[in-house]
């Protein structure tokens, strides 16, 4: 998107910085301006708008109706597609206040520390566009649990594909399969918009099926053509308690001639601390018939370390929240430090999820980390288009 056409508001009660923060969008060519003095105002203002603003520059220490609350309200009113936290507060509250944002699906581009700068707000501004492909279709309100079941059944959830590269070389190893659902008029829609409903209503098993089915035959197809890389797929919290997935999995990935070796299967860490008590059995077979196993989001949910050692994990992926802009945020890259740390004395892989920048990816290769996964290298993309993805990217030079 062009700047020109980005609609932007700002909610900042400092009049003086309200007025730079304009004054800087316009220079970046920024047109459609909105501005409020407090929370208050801005939801009023948000709620009358036909069609939500691209960004929400949100002030946090503002009397009344905080900035806090009023990212709360933005995210369960859907009144932007986007936020940005400004303040000159505690980096760790940005920091919190980020997570926060992100746990109610709303789409956060970033933090800015005041003092604004036009460097500051072009580099979170820039986020937008880089994200821009992967933004949630917005007419998703309009389906039914019956209509995503005929979407299943029809073959309208597809897998796309995430490329996974070595630190060390620069070299594709793997990808990760994503849901997508491609629907008939052409719009795409994002896993976390339909996968609840689908669990919800019981179809969780049959998706991790699909999306397991769907990467091995790209898998399959890609390993005749001279790519060979490991596939990683999602597996439904539910199947941690279906004591068939085992065979089943195996099942699946033997017919179209792949070894589980070849196939890692990512739980996340808020469903190991919930389920791994009745699952443990489950995960034991799968790593038995040698299936790696990733536990997913790492540093999300609060884990009992006592969990990491119990169960046999083979892979750790440090979640994207504390990924991003950890180079320049001394309290992000502390957490990844500890975790890599943690893995490694473990003998675990380990995978930095969210790698957007060559900062971050020259920070994450200097402490160790083995594997990278972000836009940096790619966007997930439809199987037929992940071998052109894989030629377009280049390490970066560090």
């Amino acid at each position: 998107m062009a700047w020109n056409d980005l609609q932007v508001m700002v909610v900042e009660d400092h009049g003086f910085q309200r007025r730079i923060a304009v004054r800087l969008l316009a220079e970046l060519g920024v047109k459609q301006v909105l501005e409020c003095a407090d929370g208050l105002h801005a939801m009023e203002i948000l709620r009358l708008q036909p069609v939500p603003p691209d960004v929400v520059l949100v002030d946090l220490d503002m009397p009344g109706m905080d900035g806090i609350e009023c990212i709360s309200h933005i995210a369960h009113e859907h009144l932007a597609r986007s936020v940005v936290v400004v303040s000159a507060l505690d980096p760790a509250l940005l920091n919190t206040v980020q997570t926060m944002a992100r746990a109610y699906g709303l789409r956060v581009l970033g933090s800015v520390e005041k003092p604004l700068t036009r460097d500051k707000l072009e580099a979170v501004l820039n986020r937008f566009d880089e994200h821009a492909g992967e933004d949630p279709d917005d007419a998703v309100e309009d389906f039914t649990a019956q209509d995503l079941a005929d979407a299943l059944a029809n073959g309208e959830i597809v897998a796309w594909f995430q490329p996974q590269v070595e630190f060390a070389n620069g070299q594709v190893i793997g990808a990760e399969a994503l849901a997508r659902w491609e629907r008939p008029d052409g719009s795409v829609v994002r896993p976390d918009l339909f996968v609840p409903i689908l669990e919800r209503e019981g179809m969780a098993n049959a998706l991790t099926d699909c999306m397991l089915e769907e990467a091995c035959r790209w898998k399959q197809h890609w390993d005749h053509g001279g790519t060979r890389i490991k596939m990683s797929v999602n597996v439904s919290a539910v199947a941690l308690a279906d004591p068939s997935s085992a065979d089943r999995y195996q099942a699946i990935v033997e017919s179209h001639d792949i070894k589980p070796e070849e196939m890692i299967l990512e739980i996340t860490e808020s469903t190991v601390m919930t389920d791994a008590a009745r699952g443990l059995g489950l995960l034991a077979r799968l790593r038995l018939k040698g299936f790696g196993l990733s536990i997913d989001d790492f540093g999300t949910g609060y884990s009992s370390l006592a969990h990491l050692s119990q169960i046999p994990f083979t892979e750790l992926k440090i979640d994207q929240g504390f990924v991003i802009g950890a180079h320049a945020q001394p309290r992000k890259r502390a957490v990844v430090e500890a975790s890599l740390d943690l893995a490694h004395k473990l003998g675990l892989t380990t995978v930095a999820e969210g790698v957007e920048s060559i900062e971050d990816w020259q920070m994450l290769a200097e402490i160790g980390c083995d594997i990278a996964q972000g836009y940096l290298i790619g966007r997930p993309v439809p199987g037929s288009e992940l071998q052109a993805a894989i030629g377009r990217w280049r390490r970066p030079v560090h």
